[in-house]
């Protein structure tokens, strides 16, 4: 399980020390602009503008740092709320140890805590009683953080449009039928994060759907596809002679498609921008694109399109590519999300880079950049040394060999089927980290084999998702006695030749 630590140049101070909120000198845009924030109701008003989203079903701990008796928000840790009650002592010292721990990385242990417990009610509760059935899990969230000698001083349970403190004292100060909370932009904070430029998303089920896996009965076209393109590319990816043609071809039709995507109109709403950029796009070409992106040296070229103009249609295209990973191909969904997470976080959305990392990561545990721009991210570094790297290859590759007409960063030849893990190095700056395993190298004839064993369903053997909700990446129907051999990947023929580890 997972905690997200998070940072924002948002400061706000608790309901029993007064604080202020900003944005952080050095990195806010506008200058700082300072907020009070003195009561349990502007806490529970903050919480979207600490975290850049409104969360669901979610235990947040923000850590409180003493500033001249004022209390300033540090790191921010997130995670869902167990279902079974028997797994809340375990989650609730993970999560403040990770806070502690994080933000004692960077320099700055956190004195105190605040803690939100946030859930809607189910079929037939009161939030009231969502908020007594949680107390014990505010409890534990409290023994934690005093264990780690950093106290929460406020504690409240946000739900159905009210809130409850659990530090309240009882003597009648709190309605037990909760206050309620204000309307959405209406605060002190939310003017000044309007006036700061700072934007609160929707929430995170909203953000993961951009990137999850079709749903619809389209997405039997594009496994169609998908098979239908899968041997031949794969067979063509393991040859040393077809296999930097393989290169060249998809980096130019990933080229084309963002050229697409960039001369579209804009569309208001994040829905119908996604619906648009999903109907310029055809089955066969992302098939293609798809199954080319597993060679990680053309994902490594493809990570160049990572600012200025290239970096909108490009982030585009992999949420696309995401989206179409359906049924049996859902692992192969780890690069266009490591891309997406990759172009997210060079362009200062930390938000979806890290929700695109870690669905790269459900969807292949062992994608090892991923796992390293996870890191990375999470743990507030700066991506301008991945980006330096990057620059770096495509200059030095460009005078070598020069760039097409087409604006493809291409390298030539043998030249391409040269460089795998070339990413994996530039990400190792941020770690100070090269390779961290290797895997047993496989035959180039034993891959062959697999891949050829694959043969594309008939139509009557297909079935859409179940449309109860996503499921974690690559868990679709169709994957019962022959899912080892659909689950060939074409990126494991590059690790094939060099046996090293997979990033």
């Amino acid at each position: 399980m997972y905690a997200a630590h998070e940072h924002s140049s948002l400061f706000p101070g608790h309901a029993k020390a007064r604080g202020h909120a900003g944005h952080s000198p050095s990195t806010g845009p506008c200058g700082e602009h300072q907020v009070t924030l003195r009561t349990p109701a502007e806490l529970a008003d903050a919480l979207p503008y600490l975290l850049g989203y409104r969360p669901e079903d979610s235990i947040v701990l923000a850590a409180l740092h003493d500033r001249d008796g004022r209390g300033r928000f540090g790191g921010r840790a997130r995670l869902g709320i167990p279902a079974q009650a028997d797994d809340w002592p375990a989650v609730a010292e993970q999560l403040a140890h990770g806070l502690v721990t994080g933000s004692e990385r960077r320099g700055a242990r956190p004195e105190t805590m605040v803690a939100f417990l946030c859930q809607e009610p189910s079929s037939g509760e009161s939030g009231q009683e969502v908020m007594e059935r949680l107390r014990p899990l505010a409890q534990l969230l409290r023994r934690a953080c005093g264990k780690l000698d950093a106290p929460v001083v406020e504690a409240l349970c946000i739900s159905d449009g009210r809130f409850w403190s659990y530090c309240c004292p009882g003597n009648g100060c709190c309605p037990s039928e909760g206050e309620a909370m204000g309307l959405p932009g209406t605060s002190v904070l939310a003017a000044a994060a309007t006036y700061a430029g700072l934007q609160v998303r929707g929430t995170l089920r909203e953000l993961r759907a951009r990137l999850t896996p079709w749903e619809t009965a389209a997405a039997l076209q594009q496994e169609a596809a998908l098979d239908a393109a899968h041997t031949a590319v794969v067979l063509r990816m393991l040859h040393e002679e077809s296999r930097a043609a393989v290169a060249e071809e998809t980096l130019a039709l990933a080229q084309r498609l963002m050229s697409r995507l960039a001369d579209a109109p804009p569309r208001s709403g994040t829905l119908q921008a996604d619906l648009r950029d999903d109907e310029l796009l055809g089955h066969e070409d992302t098939a293609a694109l798809i199954l080319g992106l597993q060679d990680r040296s053309t994902r490594d070229r493809a990570a160049e399109w990572m600012e200025g103009d290239e970096a909108g249609p490009a982030l585009r295209l992999w949420r696309a590519l995401a989206r179409r990973c359906v049924g049996a191909y859902g692992e192969h969904a780890a690069p266009p999300l490591t891309l997406a997470g990759w172009v997210a976080w060079s362009s200062g959305d930390e938000l979806e880079a890290r929700e695109a990392l870690a669905m790269a990561l459900a969807a292949d545990p062992d994608y090892l950049f991923a796992r390293l721009l996870h890191q990375a991210c999470n743990e507030g570094l700066d991506p301008e040394s991945i980006r330096r790297c990057l620059r770096s290859e495509r200059k030095n590759r460009s005078e070598t060999t020069g760039v097409g007409a087409d604006g493809i960063p291409g390298a030539q030849g043998e030249d391409a089927a040269q460089e795998p893990g070339r990413l994996h190095s530039c990400g190792a700056q941020l770690s100070g980290t090269g390779p961290r395993r290797r895997r047993r190298a496989r035959t180039e004839g034993s891959l062959t084999a697999r891949a050829t064993r694959r043969s594309p369903k008939a139509p009557g053997d297909r079935h859409p998702r179940s449309a109860d909700g996503p499921s974690r990446a690559g868990d679709g129907p169709g994957r019962a006695a022959d899912s080892t051999s659909r689950r060939t990947r074409a990126r494991r023929g590059a690790e094939g030749r060099d046996g090293a580890a997979e990033t």
